[in-house]
């Protein structure tokens, strides 16, 4: 019986050297396309698979197919082709990957299955405690206690009780001394004129402010205070804060971020220390006043820089030190730090709490006492609560650098600001440092003539410059445990006492310090000592040290 087709029109017949020609359609179609006769006088009983190179076919094999059928026998085709093509691309991927990129697909491979065939969570036998059972674990816990244990006899537990200003004499439990003690450089704390300036505001102001400066905490006598303590300095701008120690500890961080890095001196304070850790900068220490040291560390750090310059020009890198270190009494040598500054393209903060109203001719500090040019220095710091007999602190140099803490410096930003009966007394306390120059040169006098009698003491030794109004006595030989060294120097402390001259050991934290420093006592010159009282001091030490020591 015969049946009609369709007729097959404009497809194109490529053909082979052995066999008929390959266009993905049946035998029946691809004999009845050459001849137009019976689909029994067709070709060969197997053609072979189709390819995707046999769609494109040449133009002098056209005949007719329908369009239809055309395009589901190229669909057909290309299907075929592309999976085919896919398994060898399959096949190909992993012949060419390295074993050990197969190894680790197999092992995560396997922990797939793993995690989907196992449990999220597995059951744990439940047992119930009797109230009884309950009772005896409570009474048997015992919780982790809220701070370390501290023995009663600490020293910070056994204060002594001061009665009255500690001046130049000072009342601790109930006995009358000469004090030795209290950082009253320029006997200013109960000068009648500072005293009479703080009353005075105490009627106009009040007592405190109860508010920061951004938040009606700013009095125009904070202003008349910075635009004094700038002229005073011979900076652009200075800013001061309610907290001495908060001062320098705010400064740095303000500053100093993560990734910047800063050179800090072994010697430096407690408020340093705490501003580089809220800094989170990376911190190299280097030996106290060495200046090889630090010209290392600087090389190293160039050497680093080198190999990373991108980074390099977005790290920052400042040098931190004291003008006198108030850990050792020592001077920092500034001349050449300044030297080192410009040599290596780093920053300087200079922390000036013993310094200021000490050295230099009118009392400006380290810089005047070197004749160091002050813009060489990129930020100084002291606090108010040493010289000047007041409370807080400062930070001097140039208008952008100072502008940028009352954005950033937490003390300044975040703490109520300075009560203004101390900014008073404050401005009070430099007006009688202009009007009297020569009280720099009389404290330094009595300064050497103290350090000068204590030499030679035995069992102790002086640490620290001759002309700084604060210095320390150490032990020439420690006995192998602080502990015991610092009970033997409290005992040296508390004779002196008996005889009427206050002195203080240097108060740690030992757990908190980077660098612990010895222990030792620390003695306060002042310029309200007079020269027999420095005489009758030096000599009560050196007896009191012999007695205990030898």
């Amino acid at each position: 019986m015969d049946t009609w087709r369709p007729p097959v029109q404009g497809i194109c017949l490529p053909r082979s050297a052995s066999g008929p020609a390959r266009t993905g359609l049946s035998p029946s179609l691809t004999a009845q396309a050459r001849g137009g006769g019976d689909q029994r006088a067709a070709a060969p009983a197997q053609a072979p698979p189709p390819r995707a190179r046999d769609v494109t076919v040449p133009r002098h094999a056209r005949v007719d197919v329908p369009v239809a059928f055309r395009k589901e026998a190229q669909r057909l085709t290309m299907a075929n082709a592309a999976e085919q093509w896919v398994l060898v691309e399959m096949v190909q991927a992993l012949y060419e990957a390295p074993a050990y990129h197969l190894i680790l697909e197999g092992i995560l491979i396997l922990w797939i299955i793993r995690l989907l065939f196992s449990k999220t969570y597995k059951l744990q036998e439940r047992s119930d405690l009797t109230l009884k059972e309950k009772e005896e674990l409570i009474e048997e816990w015992q919780p982790e206690p809220l701070v370390p244990p501290v023995s009663k006899d600490h020293p910070a537990l056994n204060y002594n009780i001061v009665s009255g200003p500690p001046s130049h004499n000072i009342v601790v439990n109930g006995k009358e001394c000469i004090n030795f003690a209290s950082f009253n450089f320029l006997g200013l704390l109960d000068n009648p004129r500072v005293k009479a300036a703080a009353l005075a505001s105490l009627k106009k102001y009040g007592v405190g402010t109860c508010g920061p400066r951004g938040f009606y905490g700013t009095f125009d006598v904070h202003l008349d205070l910075e635009d004094r303590l700038a002229k005073f300095m011979k900076t652009e701008e200075a800013i001061i804060y309610s907290y001495g120690f908060a001062t320098i500890a705010s400064a740095i961080p303000a500053y100093s971020k993560r990734g910047d890095i800063v050179f800090v001196d072994r010697a430096a304070c407690f408020a340093i220390q705490k501003g580089l850790q809220a800094s989170r900068s990376d911190i190299k220490i280097f030996k106290h006043n060495d200046m090889a040291d630090l010209e290392r560390l600087l090389k190293e750090q160039e050497i680093e820089d080198q190999k990373n310059p991108r980074k390099a020009r977005v790290t920052r890198r400042f040098i931190v030190v004291e003008g006198i270190y108030m850990n050792t009494g020592t001077i920092c040598p500034l001349p050449e730090l300044v030297k080192l500054k410009y040599k290596y393209k780093a920053r300087i903060f200079l922390e000036e709490s013993l310094s200021f109203g000490v050295l230099g001719e009118h009392g400006r500090g380290v810089t005047e006492h070197y004749g160091i040019n002050i813009d060489d220095i990129d930020l100084i710091s002291a606090n108010m609560e040493n010289a000047l007999a007041s409370v807080g602190g400062f930070c001097c140099g140039r208008s952008f650098v100072i502008d940028h803490q009352r954005l950033s410096g937490q003390g300044y930003c975040f703490s109520a600001s300075l009560p203004p009966l101390l900014a008073a007394a404050a401005i009070e306390a430099l007006n009688i440092m202009e009007e009297n120059p020569g009280i720099f040169a009389v404290l330094k006098e009595k300064c050497r003539k103290i350090h000068k009698a204590l030499q030679g003491i035995s069992g102790l030794r002086v640490m620290g410059e001759s002309f700084s109004p604060a210095f320390h006595l150490h032990l020439e030989e420690s006995t192998g445990s602080r502990e015991k060294d610092v009970k033997l120097l409290q005992e040296i402390v508390n004779q002196c006492m008996n005889r009427s001259i206050a002195l203080t050991q240097a108060r740690y934290l030992d757990k908190e310090e980077k660098c612990l420093p010895p222990p030792s006592i620390r003695v306060v010159v002042t310029v309200e000592q007079t020269e027999d009282e420095l005489e009758r001091a030096a000599a009560t030490i050196k007896e009191v040290a012999q007695a205990v020591l030898l």
